[in-house]
C-alpha cells in the first residue's frame, strides 16, 4: 500500500504540469523535518546514473554504428569510394535505427496502457498477420511471386492489414459498454494463434524450396528492408514517436490506472484508444519492414525500467529508444565482423530476450 501511494505520488506530480517545479532532480520542500519529492527521480544520485547510463549507450550505440559503416571498408576513409560503400551499408543501419525506436517506444507505451509489464504489442498477433501474407503469397504465387512482391505496394499493403487487424480489435472491444482491455488481449492471442495454424498449415504443403525461401524472410533481418521503403517508414515512425513523446505527461496518469486517471481528469478511454493505435501503427511498420521481433520490445522495455528508476515517460522513451539501437547495432556488429553470422542476429536477441521473459515471470510468479 505506501509503495502503490509512494509510485502515485510520484507519477502524479509528474503528470500535472502544475505541481511539477520545473526541476526534474530533486524539488524537495522541507517542512517539520518531512522531506517530500515532486520529481521525476527519486533522488539527485538516481537522476545522475540515469544521465551517466544514457551518455554510455549513447556512445556505445554511436560507436557500433560507426563500426557497421566502417569496418572492413577496403579504401581510404574520407574517399569517394569509400563513401559509396558506407552509404551502402547505411540502409542497414536506417532499419536497424527504425526497428528500435519502433519496438522501444511502442512496447513501454504498451505496457504502461494495459498497466502489464509483460506482455509485448506482439500479443495482438502482427507476427502472425506477417507471416500469414507472406505464406500466402508464396502458396498461391509461387516462389518467384515471393520476390516479386517485394515491392512498396506491398509494404503499404502488410501496413494496412495490420494496423485496420488493430483497429477492429479496439473498436469492437474497446468502444462498447462492456469495454475491457484484459479481452481485447485475449482475442488478440486467440487469432494470432488461428492465423499462425494457417500459415502452418499452407507451409506444409511447400515444396522444400519454397519453405527454405520462405523461412529466410519469416527471420528478422535488416536485409528484408528495401530503401524504397523509407520514404513511407521514416514519416510515419517520426510523427508517432513525437505524438507519444507529447503525451508523456498523459501517459504517467495512465500508468496509476483508470480510476486514478480519471480523478486526474483524463479520458482513460479514449487516451488509451488513441495510444493503442499509435502504437499499432509503429508496430506494423517495424513487422514489415524487417520481420517479426518477437522478445526485443520486451527486452528493451525490461531493461530501461531498471536503468532509468523513474516512472516519467519523457525519461524512458528515451532510455529506451538508445538502449535498443545499442543492442542491435552492437550485435549485428559483433555477429558481422567477428563471428561472420549476421543472419543468426535476429535469433540471439530473440533468445536472450525469451530467457529474460522467463526469468522476470519466475521472480514475479504471475503474469
Amino acid at each position: 500500500m505506501y509503495q502503490q501511494a509512494s509510485k502515485e505520488s510520484r507519477v502524479g506530480a509528474s503528470a500535472l504540469p502544475e505541481m511539477s517545479t520545473g526541476a526534474d532532480a530533486h524539488p524537495t520542500s522541507r517542512r517539520a523535518g518531512i522531506s517530500r519529492s515532486a520529481g521525476a527521480f527519486k533522488t539527485p544520485a538516481a537522476a545522475r546514473t540515469y544521465w551517466v547510463l544514457l551518455a554510455v549507450l549513447t556512445a556505445a550505440a554511436a560507436l557500433a554504428a560507426f563500426g557497421l559503416l566502417a569496418y572492413g571498408n577496403p579504401f581510404e576513409t574520407g574517399t569517394l569510394k569509400w563513401w559509396l560503400i558506407a552509404e551502402r551499408r547505411s540502409n542497414a543501419l536506417i532499419a536497424m535505427a527504425v526497428a528500435a525506436v519502433c519496438q522501444a517506444v511502442a512496447t513501454v507505451a504498451f505496457q504502461t496502457v494495459t498497466n502489464n509489464r509483460i506482455i509485448t504489442p506482439g500479443i495482438l498477433g502482427f507476427q502472425a498477420l506477417y507471416a500469414a501474407i507472406h505464406t500466402a503469397t508464396i502458396y498461391f504465387a509461387g516462389a518467384a511471386g515471393l520476390i516479386a512482391a517485394r515491392t512498396l505496394d506491398t509494404f503499404i499493403f502488410q501496413l494496412v492489414m495490420m494496423v485496420a487487424l488493430s483497429l477492429l480489435l479496439y473498436s469492437w472491444l474497446l468502444t462498447g459498454r462492456r469495454a475491457n482491455m484484459h479481452v481485447m488481449l485475449l482475442v488478440g492471442v486467440v487469432l494470432g494463434g488461428g492465423l499462425g495454424s494457417v500459415s502452418t498449415f499452407m507451409q506444409r504443403m511447400l515444396t522444400p524450396s519454397e519453405f527454405d525461401i520462405l523461412t529466410a524472410r519469416l527471420f528478422a533481418s535488416v536485409n528484408n528492408a528495401d530503401p524504397a521503403y523509407y520514404p513511407v517508414a521514416l514519416p510515419l515512425v517520426v510523427l508517432s514517436v513525437a505524438v507519444l513523446y507529447a503525451k508523456s505527461r498523459t501517459l504517467n496518469a495512465l500508468s496509476l490506472g483508470a480510476p486514478a486517471a480519471t480523478n486526474l481528469g483524463i479520458d482513460h478511454r479514449r487516451e488509451s484508444i488513441i495510444v493503442l493505435v499509435i502504437v499499432a501503427l509503429m508496430m506494423a511498420v517495424s513487422t514489415a519492414l524487417v520481420g517479426p521481433l518477437t522478445f526485443l520490445g520486451f527486452l528493451v522495455a525490461t531493461l530501461t525500467y531498471q536503468f532509468a528508476d523513474t516512472y516519467d515517460h519523457r525519461y524512458l522513451f528515451p532510455m529506451a529508444t538508445v538502449l535498443s539501437f545499442a543492442i542491435l547495432a552492437v550485435s549485428y556488429f559483433i555477429m558481422n565482423h567477428i563471428f561472420s553470422a549476421q543472419g543468426v542476429v535476429g535469433i540471439i536477441i530473440e533468445l536472450i530476450g525469451g530467457l529474460t521473459f522467463l526469468i522476470v515471470i519466475l521472480r514475479k510468479g504471475k503474469l
